[in-house]
């Protein structure tokens, strides 16, 4: 699993939303860009971290939040009305761009081992770089991190 690092051009990417629309993260250009993947809607970690997210939302500028998950739309559109997140959920289902940001990985849990997201989360600058990567992030680490990086880089 290759981990990205500050500095490094951001993997491209086109991908379902939960309307079902094509979100690409060249769309974004020239806005800073938190994308951060997250295991399974609706699931007591993503929950939490995706309404902590959508609570510093208004707090951000014109940051765009983006989160990403093996789930299929109609699973992400669920997530988003049942908490009123507000912002993109798109839809990973074959990993691949969990792969291209080196979040796709074995996992454990009751000590069975599996493949799955590792709870992540990446800054992408106005010019499609990476400023800050985040592995194994907590759940409710994502917004401090957002809103003390918006801070700090304005």
């Amino acid at each position: 699993m290759t981990q990205l690092t500050a500095g490094d051009k951001a993997p491209s990417f086109t991908l379902a939303d939960q309307a079902g629309a094509k979100v690409s993260l060249t769309s974004f250009k020239g806005r800073p860009v938190l994308i951060y993947f997250y295991p399974k809607a609706d699931t007591p970690g993503c929950t939490t971290q995706a309404c902590g997210l959508r609570d510093v939302s208004g707090d951000v500028g014109d940051t765009v939040i983006i989160g990403i998950s093996p789930d299929a739309p109609d699973k992400q559109a669920k997530f988003d009305q049942k908490y009123g997140l507000g912002f993109p959920l798109l839809s990973d289902p074959d990993h691949a761009v969990a792969d291209a940001y080196g979040v796709w990985g074995e996992r454990s849990m009751y000590g069975r081992k599996y493949m799955g997201i590792v709870r992540s989360a990446f800054l992408i600058d106005a010019k499609g770089k990476v400023a800050e990567a985040w592995y194994k992030i907590s759940p409710k680490d994502t917004p401090a991190r957002l809103t003390e990086w918006v801070r700090k880089n304005g």
